[in-house]
């Protein structure tokens, strides 16, 4: 079976239906106030348009692993790093559909800076690697749930055994972590990251500087 449709099944499987609690929204099955019509299947719909864009463009080598998602971005997108306003991009690799209420009522669609700085960097590879979240579901503070917050031990472990079956799907030449849980999650199932500085909060530069180096290696 190629790796997208093992990875799709996967994420049916084990996320899609997966009950978040009151402190975490799962953007594959969960809706809001925030959400317009129909917003978890869109999402679900926008995470398989990414791997199809992938699979198109080739077979992905290195597997960049970030925290969570944000509150403005995977959050209305289900695409990691990604948000509204790019899925409408012409020039994004991946078609998708924007599934806030913002965008239903106004057309404006929500934006955020880190998708950006990340695909800046990432997009001359594009076909060489997958992008994933240690914590596939958006950690957010009681009762405000466009908030972010770090994600507890319990809640990262929770979905160790999903990050582990991702890696032996993709069998990556290299694992890149993009912040310090993504790093622990990964060194957790036994693989060997490569740590990143996340782009958000002044670290644009670093996290730059430590993805070309990465590129530079592999070549």
């Amino acid at each position: 079976m190629p790796w997208r449709d093992r990875l799709l099944d996967l994420y049916r499987r084990d996320l899609f239906d997966a009950e978040a609690g009151d402190r975490m929204f799962n953007p594959y099955r969960d809706t809001d106030a925030h959400d317009g019509p129909d917003a978890p299947a869109l999402r679900q719909a926008n995470l398989a348009a990414a791997l199809d864009a992938v699979a198109e463009a080739g077979t992905p080598d290195v597997l960049v692993l970030a925290e969570a998602p944000g509150p403005w971005g995977c959050h209305f997108s289900g695409i990691p790093f990604t948000n509204e306003r790019q899925l409408l991009d012409p020039e994004f690799p991946v078609t998708g559909t924007p599934t806030s209420r913002q965008f239903a009522e106004t057309g404006t669609p929500m934006r955020e800076m880190s998708g950006g700085i990340y695909w800046d960097a990432m997009l001359p590879h594009w076909g060489r690697f997958w992008t994933w979240n240690a914590v596939p579901l958006h950690p957010h503070k009681a009762d405000q749930p466009l908030t972010i917050r770090t994600p507890g031990v319990r809640e990262v472990r929770r979905w160790h055994g999903l990050l582990r079956e991702t890696v032996d799907v993709l069998q990556p030449r290299a694992v890149v972590a993009v912040g310090r849980k993504a790093e622990g999650a990964l060194q957790a199932i036994g693989a060997e990251p490569t740590y990143v500085r996340h782009p958000s909060q002044g670290g644009a530069t670093l996290f730059r500087t430590g993805i070309a180096e990465i590129w530079d290696r592999l070549g």
